[in-house]
């Protein structure tokens, strides 16, 4: 008899500890959203929220110890430039933070992998595309064209 993985939080989320090979890659052959497909795509927005973090963790020590002091006008505004941008694209990732979050809820909601608009599974190769994807392709489309029509009117 098979016992259930054991659970652990992390941040909040509950982690179902199921081992996945390293080589391991959901298909369309195995029933869609088992729980080896839930543990792979749960361990990859894992570490890709933790690679984010990691990033952030990096710029903010760059910039306790870096100046911006440059003696020279030109490199000074060239510095603060990059900065801009440095902290520009942190805060995109910060809110990309909130959807793989998100995404790690439906996980432990059992909602992860299923359109929220028709109820569809999204498919496989989307989701290894953009795990964080809450809507098939179609139903996508469907929404980015109401809301041009939207924006145009």
């Amino acid at each position: 008899m098979m016992s259930e993985p054991p659970i652990t939080t992390l941040d909040g989320f509950d982690i179902h500890l199921l081992a996945v090979d390293a080589g391991y890659v959901p298909t369309a052959d195995e029933p869609f959203m088992n729980p080896r497909q839930l543990a792979y795509f749960q361990r990859k927005l894992l570490d890709w929220r933790e690679a984010i973090l990691a990033e952030a963790r990096e710029t903010l020590a760059t910039l306790q110890t870096e100046s911006l002091r440059e003696p020279d006008v030109t490199d000074r505004a060239s510095s603060e430039t990059d900065w801009s941008i440095e902290l520009r694209t942190r805060d995109r990732q910060r809110k990309l933070i909130a959807k793989i979050e998100a995404a790690l809820r439906r996980i432990d909601n059992g909602d992860y992998g299923w359109c929220e608009v028709s109820g569809e599974p999204i498919s496989l190769q989307r989701l290894e595309a953009r795990p964080i994807a809450t809507m098939t392709l179609e139903a996508q489309e469907r929404h980015e064209r109401a809301e041009r029509v939207t924006r145009d009117e």
